[in-house]
């Protein structure tokens, strides 16, 4: 049976949304059964039949989004031990990673036993509204077959 993973993202403009869809793409050609889904349609109970679970936001005032981390607070409910665990972000400016950076952070304390495939993925945008800069989206498919193989895909 094929490896199942789930990326659920938060985007305002769409530029987090297109990193995740090609993180899941990079995952799928590499083998695992990736969904794509926006944080607020997932149920958190759900996610614990996932072999990896990929979480990604835009950088919001330094930091991932409210609905980003109130999801992780919510995985801490859950038996997760042993399962994959990553974080993405989109930046502009010097934001790069922080998001990410404070998901991993999140995740290590709400999360015992959690594997945490690194390093983070930070993608840069070019403007507020984007579009994703020149160069960065093939790094999203990267990142997402380095995930697979990460699983044993």
């Amino acid at each position: 049976m094929a490896a199942r993973a789930i990326v659920v993202y938060e985007s305002k403009y769409g530029n987090t949304k297109l990193v995740a869809e090609e993180i899941g793409e990079g995952m799928k050609e590499a083998g695992v059964e990736a969904s794509v889904r926006e944080v607020k349609g997932v149920d958190v109970k759900n996610v614990s039949e996932y072999d990896a679970i990929l979480l990604g936001s835009p950088n919001h005032v330094g930091g991932p989004t409210g609905g980003i981390k109130k999801f992780v607070d919510g995985l801490g409910t859950l038996s997760l031990q042993g399962k994959l665990f990553g974080a993405f972000d989109t930046y502009l400016g010097r934001d790069a990673g922080k998001a990410a950076g404070k998901i991993e952070k999140r995740l290590t304390e709400k999360v015992p036993g959690a594997r945490l495939f690194s390093p983070a993925l930070s993608i840069r945008v070019a403007g507020m509204k984007g579009p994703v800069a020149d160069g960065e989206l093939p790094r999203c498919r990267e990142y997402g077959e380095k995930a697979a193989r990460e699983l044993g895909a």
